[in-house]
């Protein structure tokens, strides 16, 4: 195992390299001049000259990355211009808030996505089996910010069951159960889309594990039908449905952007969307490479989770 992951992280690191090039690139294509646009009506000639020096973005392209590369590695993400404070300990701050909202979104996802498809697997063409396919298909077909503004619109605005917006509460709160009604609306908005996903999947996994001859070997034995599903079935289907909630992982770290801007959620998203728009160069190339590194590792962890369940997959 421990050989395993060792090559693993190894294989991390060309696919980390990678991100800084291509988010380096991206940046760097932006039109416009960057230090024009950090300057605003001190734009001077002298001025733009002498920001494009004191950054280094007068130095050719390939320079300016491996200068880039260089501090990062030694821990020196650079510094925010716009909010005149390091780079990593503006995005380590931020992050905090990401992971609580992408982290519960997950953890939803993951438990209701499994509990329906285990549910609509042992109830093939029931009720609940078309029941929850019809609710999945729904889940499906909303964007994830769209049901942010509608569960706004319902639950804030018109029942006043829960607060609009924001992490805390302006005035007072900040405790765990201020936290969790601030986290309720964005974290269920964030998972739905995901929960429909591994629900499906799992649904598929569970009914092609059941079909398998050691299931009816089980049955014909007169072990209890909730032991065959929820012991036998399930750990079966856990091989197919592991990589699907590494993917959903991602696709939750990344949706975390646009319910960070719907509910004013003060993540990395929002902050990475305020740093495009001031260019703050520094500060997005950061961000973007710390959350990719946090999803490489999250692979990683996925990969060792099934290789424990399936030791085939080592080989």
């Amino acid at each position: 195992m421990g050989s395993y992951i060792l090559r693993r992280l190894i294989a991390a690191i060309p696919v980390l390299l990678g991100i800084t090039i291509i988010v380096f690139l991206i940046m760097s294509l932006i039109p416009g001049d960057p230090a024009t646009a950090i300057l605003g009506s001190y734009a001077t000639p002298d001025n733009v000259e002498k920001l494009n020096r004191d950054l280094g973005l007068d130095k050719p392209v390939v320079q300016r990355y491996f200068i880039w590369l260089g501090n990062m590695l030694s821990g020196d993400f650079g510094r925010s211009f716009s909010l005149n404070r390091p780079v990593l300990d503006e995005v380590l701050e931020r992050f905090n808030a990401t992971l609580i909202l992408a982290g519960t979104s997950f953890v939803l996802c993951a438990l209701l996505g499994i509990l329906a498809g285990v549910i609509s697997a042992a109830r093939q063409f029931g009720f609940a089996d078309k029941a929850i396919t019809f609710i999945v298909l729904i889940g499906l077909s909303i964007p994830s910010f769209f049901l942010g503004m509608m569960m706004i619109l319902l639950f804030a605005v018109n029942l006043r069951w829960l607060p609009v917006s924001g992490m805390y509460a302006i005035y007072g709160g900040g405790d765990l159960p201020d936290l969790i009604r601030h986290l309720i609306m964005p974290a269920l908005a964030l998972a739905a889309v995901a929960s429909g996903v591994v629900a499906r999947l799992s649904r598929s996994a569970m009914l092609e594990v059941l079909r398998q001859d050691y299931i009816r070997t089980a049955r014909a034995v007169g072990v209890p039908e909730r032991r065959v599903i929820m012991r036998h079935a399930l750990s079966g289907a856990m091989v197919s449905i592991i990589p699907v909630l590494g993917i959903q992982a991602g696709f939750v770290l990344s949706g975390a952007v646009y319910i960070e801007i719907v509910f004013q959620w003060p993540g990395v998203g929002r902050m990475l969307v305020d740093a495009i728009l001031k260019r703050d160069l520094l500060l997005v190339q950061g961000g973007v490479v710390l959350v990719a590194a946090c999803y490489v590792l999250f692979n990683i962890v996925v990969d060792v989770a099934q290789s424990l369940l399936d030791p085939r997959i080592k080989t």
